[in-house]
């Protein structure tokens, strides 16, 4: 018997149980609190106020969401967020996808300038105060567009694209331009569909930032109607820890009460980022250039 390959053998037993055994840690260490979030959620005030972990309500309660979805104004809100989720993911990609083409193509005049301004703006800003003033200036202050056009272009997303795009080969877009497809052509109809695995992964990163966004309705929005759903849930907590603190003067029933109103806040906006995962998770696994050249 070979002793090499039973020592082998043996190490790679031991370093897959090892493997199985921390990847059960983590999940557990990821789920039971987010089961315990979700449970916690349905219990009644009564059951968050005995305090201690939440494996199953003991009082199975739709309270707290009531809470959530009494305001009328909560699915403008939840039409404001979906709105500038989807529109400010669509155009970052695509406007971060157009700079990232042409800042691939080496014969493009004063590229490494163009390089270098980008990634000067990825470690310094203007600050609060003067984005205030130009968002200002611009006439974006109380605007739907506040949401989408200052968040058009990341210089990190541009980076992730144009060094994708440097890994097409140049004989499709040889044999495309023999074929008489022009600039927009080649970018729309074969780059466009080759990365998108880079662009699925910019797509999600995007879109929970759009999604979670809080501090640009915080600066920049007044008007009530153009809230969306994290800056109405956050008003909706308010409320609730304002009438829970004039109805009753105990401090322990005004955080429970305010606490499972949290929790519900937590699971709704958590919902549709943990739907659309799964469904651009095949993007991250799966290559679409792969067998698109053959040498």
């Amino acid at each position: 018997m070979n002793t090499k390959a039973v020592r082998g053998d043996w190490d790679s037993r031991v370093f897959d149980a090892v493997n199985i055994f921390l990847l059960v840690v983590i999940t557990i260490l990821i789920v039971v609190p987010l089961w315990n979030v979700i449970v916690s959620s349905f219990s009644s005030g009564r059951a968050l106020a005995e305090g201690g972990f939440i494996f199953w309500p003991t009082e199975f309660s739709f309270e707290n969401y009531r809470a959530v979805f009494r305001d009328s104004t909560i699915w403008q809100s939840f039409f404001i967020s979906v709105s500038k989720t989807v529109i400010g993911v669509v155009t970052h990609v695509f406007f971060c996808a157009m700079v990232g083409y042409a800042l691939s193509k080496s014969k493009l005049r004063g590229r490494k300038f163009y390089v270098a301004m980008g990634v000067i703006t990825m470690f310094f800003s203007g600050g609060m105060i003067p984005t205030y003033l130009l968002i200002k200036s611009l006439g974006l202050l109380n605007s739907f567009w506040v949401y989408i056009i200052p968040a058009l272009l990341s210089f990190y997303d541009v980076i992730v694209l144009m060094n994708f795009f440097r890994n097409v080969p140049d004989s499709l877009e040889e044999s495309a331009k023999i074929d008489g497809a022009g600039d927009w052509r080649i970018f729309l109809s074969i780059f466009i569909p080759l990365s998108m695995p880079a662009m699925a992964t910019i797509v999600l990163f995007n879109g929970v930032g759009q999604w979670n966004d809080f501090m640009t309705t915080k600066l920049y929005v007044t008007d009530q109607w153009l809230y969306p759903l994290q800056m109405k849930l956050y008003e909706i907590i308010v409320q609730s820890q304002t009438q829970s603190m004039q109805n009753v003067g105990g401090s322990a029933v005004i955080e429970t009460a305010t606490k499972g109103v949290q929790l519900a806040t937590i699971v709704i906006t958590t919902l549709p980022i943990v739907v659309m995962y799964p469904i651009l998770q095949r993007y991250f696994i799966s290559g679409m250039m792969l067998g698109a050249v053959k040498e």
